[in-house]
């Protein structure tokens, strides 16, 4: 895939499981990946196995409007990966404005520089396929079905898709815009170098590294849409140059 040769890419939250996969497969597109993200989120954290990949970084928090303008304006990234997020259901609850802030504001903050800049850019927005009202339908949600979020990091992930869905028809449909724009949704992502609290293989993988510690399965009823992660981060790549 040539698309990524020598091109400025700027992946947002780089520092988390799935971003700092997505650094390193865009690096071997020949990428030149900058990233922007508020914190290491996990120790040990597989970023920090990767990061020499990368070949700027800043550490601000998304829900800087100003900064976030500043930093897309001046390295005019050809592309963006927007996966900068409060990503654990838990810690939803134990912080809601938090996760709502980070979720949906950061993700209009990234939007609306994107409405101001004047160089051509593609941009993938990551959110989650908690975005749906679940129902408990045994199929998969699709385009078509109501949007929704019973807890708060689904809350913010149902809000999130109305901020980009306002700016899209708003901003971005207009023939002289500059953006080209794509929505990503994943469900529950597994695989190597994911340390995250309260998620079933690294909680296992905890337990079971500890002599004599049984694994907590919170939900062992519920039903979950697993992937590796490289399937989720092979389809943002594929949105961005479709």
């Amino acid at each position: 895939m040539q698309n990524f040769q020598n091109q400025t890419v700027l992946v947002t939250g780089h520092t988390g499981f799935k971003g700092s996969w997505l650094s390193v497969w865009l690096t071997h597109l020949g990428a030149k990946v900058i990233a922007l993200s508020d914190e290491v989120p996990t120790k040990p954290a597989h970023y920090e196995l990767i990061k020499n990949v990368i070949t700027d970084e800043y550490r601000i928090d998304v829900r800087d409007s100003k900064t976030v303008y500043e930093i897309i304006n001046n390295i005019k990234p050809n592309f963006i990966f927007h996966l900068a997020a409060q990503p654990i259901v838990l810690e939803s609850y134990r912080d809601p404005l938090n996760t709502f802030n980070t979720n949906t504001i950061g993700t209009a903050n990234v939007l609306d520089a994107l409405r101001q800049i004047n160089h051509k850019c593609t941009a993938v927005i990551v959110t989650s396929d908690k975005c749906y009202d679940n129902v408990e339908w045994t199929r998969g949600y699709n385009e078509m079905d109501r949007l929704g979020g019973k807890d708060p990091y689904s809350g913010s992930k149902g809000a999130a898709e109305l901020v980009i869905r306002s700016y899209v028809h708003s901003f971005f449909n207009r023939p002289e815009s500059n953006v080209r724009l794509g929505v990503g949704r994943a469900g529950n992502v597994i695989g190597g170098g994911d340390w995250a609290p309260f998620r079933i293989v690294p909680d296992c993988v905890r337990s079971w590294s500890k002599k004599n510690e049984k694994a907590e399965l919170r939900n062992p009823h519920s039903t979950r849409p697993w992937q590796h992660v490289l399937e989720p981060l092979s389809g943002y790549i594929t949105l961005a140059v479709f």
